[in-house]
């Protein structure tokens, strides 16, 4: 099922590529000094600029690399270069490093946890690990045992687990084979667990929000040594650490438990924490260099932007933007809420400049390329509109499988989706590679 407007296509603006600049946020009030959203991948050694290295993409904002010419439209029949199983069930999104692509997966008749590894370039599955042969642990329908992305450094892989009444951080080599593997901390099951690793210079950050009490932490990718590690309130939570480049300086920032925190990723020191989140996160913070704007929907639901400095709450919405992250472009802050309305809304004030009924609901985060946005509703429709302040501009829509919860990966000019045909007991996952022939 396609679905196209009636305008014309403008091409995406090409970068120079040696720049690596996802995107230019404008800073705020005035439109005062750009900020430009630095590849964190470009700092790891062995990540290329043509890969999607973990959860969020490359800049940890949804920001897929400028200048890519991707499908505007596809179709099980149409624009699909490769279709590959996966077996069992999970939400990751597929992490790209190199030739390979990854995902976790639960086996969840038996419990067991895994990470699989498909050729990028023919679909191929090239290797399949069992990281945890039983225990996976989820409780809410929509949750998985395999919800949260892996991330690699171009040498090892990073996943963690819900697993028998813990949570477990395994690394292993791009062969599959493991590396190391640290129990982070007990977890009491709420809903599940779906926050994914963050590479950040030598170490690897984790978190696991739970009632008896968390912890955050820092290990070395190498060994799986603890750098730093500080305790969480105790909350059900479950949004992924970020850091980002907020006033002028690297952040690690946190949400949800009721608080938005911000810490030195290097030690972990406290650098402010202020309220501006509800209790449950799903969504990863942004920023626009000067502002954190984070989302949440229980026990009540909103959109806040936090100076970054944790000196002022700068406004606050009711919206409901609980599960998919929110994309930050050119001043302006997009959203789909839950249940299928796109937003988008002054970053520096809150107002509101349009909302617009996509339909359906939707889990999965939108992307954002050049100026187009691509988001995926639960029914495995792919909404594609314009991230322009004006007024909103479809662009089209594709259907592709009958369910889809994971996030989709934009990298090399491909579209990775994971998506699932069938239901009940006829329930199948696929990964599905689009570009052009």
């Amino acid at each position: 099922m396609i679905r196209r407007a009636g305008k014309a296509l403008p091409g995406l603006a090409i970068l120079a590529a040696a720049s690596l600049v996802a995107a230019v946020l404008v800073a705020a009030a005035g439109r005062g000094p750009l900020f430009a959203a630095e590849p964190a991948a470009a700092a790891v050694a062995g990540i290329g600029a043509a890969d999607w290295p973990w959860w969020r993409g490359p800049t940890h904002d949804g920001h897929a690399a400028a200048g890519q010419q991707v499908p505007l439209s596809w179709s099980d029949e149409e624009n699909v270069l490769w279709t590959a199983a996966v077996p069992g069930r999970g939400s990751s999104s597929p992490t790209v490093v190199g030739d390979r692509v990854y995902l976790t997966t639960c086996d969840e008749p038996t419990g067991s946890q895994s990470v699989l590894a498909f050729d990028r370039h023919t679909g191929r599955e090239a290797w399949r690990k069992e990281v945890h042969a039983r225990g996976a642990m989820r409780k809410n329908e929509r949750s998985t045992g395999a919800s949260g992305s892996v991330a690699g450094d171009g040498r090892r892989l990073f996943a963690a687990f819900p697993t028998a009444d813990a949570v477990y951080v395994t690394a292993l080599g791009s062969d599959g084979e493991q590396v190391w593997q640290v129990r982070l901390c007990d977890y009491a099951i709420h809903q599940g667990y779906g926050a994914s690793p963050l590479v950040h210079g030598d170490t690897v950050i984790v978190i696991a929000d739970h009632k008896g009490g968390g912890v955050v932490a820092a290990l070395d990718r190498a060994t799986g040594a603890t750098v730093w590690r500080k305790p969480r309130p105790p909350m059900p939570n479950y949004s992924s650490p970020v850091v980002l480049r907020v006033q002028g300086r690297e952040q690690l920032v946190l949400t949800g438990c009721d608080l938005v925190v911000s810490l030195d990723p290097a030690s972990g020191e406290t650098l402010w924490e202020r309220p501006g989140a509800t209790t449950e996160c799903v969504t990863t913070p942004v920023t626009d260099g000067t502002r954190v704007f984070t989302s949440g929907g229980y026990p009540r639901n909103h959109v806040s932007a936090v100076r970054g400095d944790g000196s002022a709450v700068d406004w606050q919405s009711g919206d409901r933007v609980y599960v998919p992250s929110l994309l930050v472009h050119e001043g302006h802050l997009y959203a789909v809420l839950d249940a299928g309305v796109a937003a988008c809304f002054e970053a520096a004030t809150g107002v509101e400049k349009w909302k617009h009924r996509l339909g359906g609901n939707f889990s999965a985060s939108p992307v954002l390329l050049g100026d187009t946005i691509f988001a995926t509703a639960e029914n495995g429709v792919t909404h594609l509109f314009r991230a322009r302040p004006d007024s909103f501009e479809a662009i089209g829509a594709n259907q592709l499988g009958d369910e889809a919860f994971a996030t989709p990966t934009i990298c090399g000019g491909r579209i990775y989706l994971r998506v699932a045909v069938g239901r009940g007991a006829e329930r199948r996952e696929k990964l599905v590679c689009v570009g052009r022939p």
